[in-house]
């Protein structure tokens, strides 16, 4: 289909039916069905009817995959994306170029044999089934995905009602043009001693063995490995495998983070911030500095020990900002600030909140630990044998003292003339950082708990990131000059 005055449509290259095959991609669903035929027409009786059904399944694979490519096709208009699929139901979308917010440029390592990309396409409206958050161009060729790259993204200044809340001034757009390049980080390989203490990468072994031990258990009985495992008996031996168990999960991280984040480089290049990392699948991520609208640093708790953060953008639109938005993945605290006030203006330091809110932290970490103890003593006093769980439970109220007073020490917030900050967490403790004119809306909760105490819950509504970031039990007295002095005098409406 060919609208008046349009370009014709476009293929993606037909390598990626290749792609498509070897790696199951379409037929991934069939599979799960294929398996029970599988075993009911004899998949444990032989050689021949293992190899029949991978030929099947490979066979099916490659259906798939042809007809999805030949019924794909994409339009790059000089005002919209159109991209249209599908066999017996047709599907067309059209992507404004307005509302592009960032493409990334993947190349698998399938891809790059092949001289093959992916192009990833973000844009503010996500999709209207809420099942897509962009636009993906599988297959293209290298030079085709480095045009679509350098062209998608608009750079114009913002616009003048279009993310800027009512009370913004004119100081608060973005008025200087950004150098033609600036490196803002590059990846230190030290820095990958940091993986162990980061949960994500922790999960990437576990996952990988996982993965490995569900396979082989699909495996029929006379293809599956024959281990008996090591003999673990006695103290020694049990923590002799649980020292090797810990090695090999530290480093299987460490092998993890290497691959996402191998040769990592954050650059600003105009109006757009460009990010290069991977190893085996390579990532080029850029995204409009003029719909950032703040950032996060993050850090759990093993990063703090060792002063480790990461930073993301805040971007209107972007889907999965986790990981498009991330503009250091792991890295020194001090450079994971530095980066965020590169990008938004540091409000200042937080200000501490009221003594309630530190008693409350201490009594919803204490309680548990309370109730326990309590239990233990009701019986305890009816039979002697039930003593473990009062020591149990007065060891949980003493651990909750210091978690209670970490979970406080996290809260704060703070206002400055262009930008505001809260931050709350204890495990993973987040500071964000956004622009005044990020704010479209503000909301106070306020349980019953709250009131006795005199605090609030207020939570900066804005159209980037996760939607909303809360300062947990501000002083009631407070709610309405931090809101005003975060997003103007329009938020004199809270009450």
């Amino acid at each position: 289909m060919i609208v008046e005055g349009g370009s014709p449509p476009r293929r993606t290259s037909p390598l990626i039916v290749l792609v498509h095959t070897v790696t199951f991609r379409q037929a991934r669903q069939v599979i799960g069905i294929a398996l029970p035929i599988g075993a009911a027409i004899g998949f444990d009786g032989g050689t021949t009817a293992v190899v029949l059904l991978a030929v099947a399944v490979t066979l099916a694979s490659l259906a798939f995959a042809a007809v999805s490519w030949w019924r794909f096709t994409y339009r790059d208009e000089p005002a919209a994306v159109v991209v249209t699929r599908g066999l017996l139901a047709r599907s067309t979308r059209t992507v404004p170029r307005d509302r592009i917010r960032g493409v990334e440029v993947e190349t698998p390592l399938l891809h790059r044999l092949l001289g093959l990309v992916r192009v990833r396409i973000d844009a503010a409206a996500g999709s209207a089934t809420g099942q897509e958050e962009e636009v993906v161009l599988d297959g293209v060729r290298r030079t085709e995905g480095e045009r679509l790259r350098a062209g998608l993204l608009v750079r114009r200044p913002a616009g003048p009602a279009d993310d800027v809340p009512p009370g913004a001034g004119p100081a608060e757009r973005p008025v200087e043009e950004p150098p033609a390049e600036e490196v803002l980080a590059r990846f230190d390989r030290r820095w990958l001693l940091y993986a162990p203490l980061v949960g994500s990468y922790l999960a990437v072994p576990v996952a990988a063995l996982g993965a490995l031990m569900r396979l082989v258990d699909e495996l029929p009985g006379r293809f599956r490995p024959e281990f008996d495992g090591p003999d673990v008996a006695g103290p020694a031996a049990v923590a002799g495998a649980v020292v090797v168990a810990l090695a090999l999960l530290a480093v299987g991280a460490v092998v993890g983070a290497a691959v996402v984040n191998w040769g990592f480089r954050l650059v600003r290049r105009g109006g757009s911030l460009v990010a290069d990392r991977g190893l085996l699948t390579r990532r080029h991520t850029e995204l409009e500095v003029d719909r950032i609208r703040g950032v996060t640093v993050t850090a759990g708790l093993g990063m703090r020990w060792v002063r480790a953060a990461r930073v993301s953008a805040l971007v209107t639109g972007l889907g999965a900002a986790q990981r498009r938005g991330q503009l250091l993945p792991l890295g020194p605290q001090d450079l994971a600030e530095e980066l965020a006030g590169r990008l938004v203006e540091d409000p200042g330091p937080l200000r501490r909140h009221p003594p309630a809110a530190r008693r409350r932290r201490l009594l919803r970490a204490v309680a548990p630990g309370l109730v326990v103890a309590g239990a233990g003593a009701v019986a305890t006093s009816l039979s002697a044998g039930w003593w473990p769980l009062l020591v149990t439970g007065g060891a949980l109220a003493a651990l909750g003292v210091p978690v209670g007073l970490g979970r406080y020490a996290a809260l704060g917030h703070a206002a400055g003339p262009r930008s505001f900050a809260v931050r709350s967490g204890w495990l993973v403790r987040e500071r964000a950082v956004l622009q005044r004119r990020a704010v479209v809306g503000w909301q106070v909760r306020q349980s019953p708990f709250q009131r006795r105490a005199g605090v609030a819950t207020v939570v900066a509504c804005v159209g980037a990131g996760s939607g909303g970031y809360a300062a947990v039990d501000v002083a009631a007295d407070d709610v309405v000059p931090f809101t005003r002095a975060a997003s103007g005098s329009w938020a004199d409406a809270i009450r």
